[in-house]
């Protein structure tokens, strides 16, 4: 099934702009960092980035912590299944899967928080995964966070979670996002396997 002609992936770039803009990467005539900036980071700013930012400014610290984390976990799976190239496909069967394609993101999840700078100064495997089913489960399910975590404002030194206390800082958490983000940024212009996992990633969103 093809996308809309109307369909817009990034702003108000549609699927026939990531296919010439994929030529021109092929061509030489357009740079991957016009490429991050233009598709990657446009999209993340106008969906996630930028709403999060306004519950940030119009919070009155009496719950929009739990919106701001349930997008913040949403993005990630996006984060990390681009940077390994992986796109979702609902199956009841991993072995129905094709290359390059995940059917529960519980392994993204955790990859990102235990392996990606700055969370993985912060959660190893064991306390990434805690927190993917005790928050973003219980977020994305119940809109409540389970196993005795809190959702709190900003921490006293700027990590992203105290999961000792099972604590998240969710104003922290938003930095590192970004942080994150450029980083990426950075590395996509010279990392050929990244360059080819995103190729991937937004030839599936632009289908």
């Amino acid at each position: 099934m093809s996308v809309a002609s109307d369909t817009f992936i990034a702003g108000n770039l549609t699927p026939a702009d990531w296919q010439a803009r994929k030529q021109a990467l092929a061509s030489g005539s357009a740079t991957w960092q016009a490429t991050f900036q233009d598709f990657f980071v446009q999209r993340l700013k106008l969906r996630y980035l930028d709403p999060i930012g306004v519950l940030q400014s119009n919070g009155t610290f009496q719950g929009e912590g739990f919106s701001i984390l349930a997008i913040q976990c949403s993005l990630i799976e996006f984060l990390e299944s681009t940077t390994q190239g992986l796109n979702y496909k609902w199956v009841r069967h991993s072995q129905d899967l094709g290359a390059h394609e995940y059917c529960k993101s519980g392994n993204l999840f955790v990859s990102f928080l235990s392996k990606r700078s700055p969370f993985s100064a912060t959660f190893d495997a064991g306390s990434a995964h805690d927190f993917y089913t005790n928050v973003r489960c219980g977020l994305l399910h119940e809109a409540s966070t389970k196993g005795g975590w809190k959702v709190w404002a900003k921490g006293p030194t700027g990590s992203v979670a105290d999961v000792a206390n099972r604590i998240v800082y969710r104003d922290n958490f938003q930095t590192a996002l970004a942080e994150y983000i450029y980083s990426y940024g950075r590395e996509i212009e010279a990392t050929q396997a990244l360059q080819d996992a995103f190729i991937r990633k937004f030839d599936r969103l632009a289908a």
